[in-house]
């Protein structure tokens, strides 16, 4: 029996490190594909605005899958999709240097949004259904630092291989096929396979407004981050390779904050801290376009910007799994996956009009952004 239990253990492990891995790959490619595309289109001499409109196009492919997403998981089951996912986004990212004409490049970012979806909402799911009560906020911080962890190394990659060739592009689809290998071992425990209707999204939206507030907030300013940090940096003096490592500062420090962030849920009033986050992000974001003339400054000023604002997915995150179960949470995870692909279509589009309007448009976005989620928050105050 004993032998059985550490077995048992053993497995729900080293499955947890595939989902790990998982929800690593979905981090990495977007970041990756969100800060090369942006930057290869910005050197083929289009504007902002049409950089955004591309990005959008993740953001709708997340729409359009999502709403599927509970019925696809109970006619074929967890792993079958996220090894599918994993591989449609490893041909996706090799076909991009590959097509000619760069309109192609909208409908390969429609096919990117879709595998990155899955593989967002499936991690989730997944590690929520191997975590305990005891354990959970941990697994949460880890889950979100290993999602932070990938999108840092999107830009890490390209700081090091520059948007020259199709380096970048080769090497995100080789890691996606990795992680495929990883998740399709036979040691892997994955969910029951249950049949869910989305039911009304109303309905779980109401049951969780701040959780679903909170999804917007992070689609919409990480996607606008990711698309247009480095080119910010790059307007005020930075070099490209310079710009790219200062996403990952941000990353980074999404990253290794996440675990005290937890620590913290586990000790005070989770809803104190997420308002706590939330105007820490708000302000801090108002000190980018005075620290960018000094680069060590910048670094530390993203770093803990970073993950201040990553914690407040952390810690709602925790809230949503200790609060539902069963058919309630998948429904609450499939609003949550519209509800990303909503923030990530408004996300790069405002930003890049911010942007378009101002020389300091982005962070003034961003705090804008953060402060009003602040305000909604206080507005439901009964919520958590």
């Amino acid at each position: 029996m004993t032998q059985e239990i550490v077995l048992a253990s053993n497995r729900r492990i080293a499955s947890a490190g595939a989902v790990i891995a998982t929800a690593m790959m979905f981090g990495l490619t977007y970041s990756l594909s969100a800060a090369l595309i942006a930057l290869d289109l910005s050197e083929r001499g289009f504007e902002e605005s049409m950089i955004g409109l591309n990005a959008a196009m993740h953001a709708i492919g997340v729409l359009t899958i999502a709403p599927l997403l509970p019925r696809l998981v109970g006619l074929w089951g967890a792993r079958p999709l996220v090894i599918s996912a994993l591989g449609s986004a490893a041909i996706v990212l090799v076909l991009f240097p590959a097509v000619p004409f760069v309109w192609l490049w909208f409908p390969l970012r429609f096919l990117l949004g879709m595998a990155s979806e899955i593989l967002f909402v499936l991690s989730e799911t997944w590690i929520n259904f191997l975590s305990t009560e005891r354990i959970r906020a941990r697994a949460m911080a880890v889950y979100t630092a290993s999602l932070s962890l990938g999108f840092a190394l999107g830009p890490l990659i390209l700081s090091w291989t520059g948007t020259a060739d199709a380096t970048p592009y080769y090497i995100g689809a080789g890691l996606a096929a990795l992680a495929l290998c990883v998740i399709a071992l036979p040691i892997v425990v994955t969910p029951a396979r249950e049949a869910h209707g989305m039911g009304n999204p109303i309905r779980y939206a109401r049951l969780a407004p701040v959780a679903i507030a909170t999804t917007i907030l992070n689609a919409a300013v990480e996607t606008a981050g990711l698309s247009f940090l480095a080119l910010y940096a790059m307007g005020n003096g930075w070099a490209e390779e310079s710009a790219a490592r200062l996403i990952a500062t941000m990353m980074f420090g999404a990253i290794l904050l996440q675990l005290p962030i937890g620590w913290l849920g586990d000790k005070m009033d989770r809803r104190r801290l997420v308002l706590i986050l939330g105007m820490l992000a708000a302000c801090g974001a108002l000190i980018w376009p005075f620290v960018l003339q000094t680069p060590w400054l910048a670094h530390a000023t993203v770093f803990f910007w970073g993950g201040l604002f990553v914690g407040i997915y952390t810690i709602m995150l925790t809230v949503v799994g200790s609060r539902f179960k069963g058919g309630e949470l998948v429904g609450i995870y499939a609003v949550m996956g519209l509800t990303w692909g909503a923030g990530a279509l408004l996300g790069p589009a405002l930003a890049g009009l911010a942007m378009d309007v101002s020389a300091h448009g982005l962070p003034l976005f961003v705090s804008l952004a953060c402060l009003v989620f602040v305000l909604f928050a206080l507005r439901l105050k009964s919520e958590t």
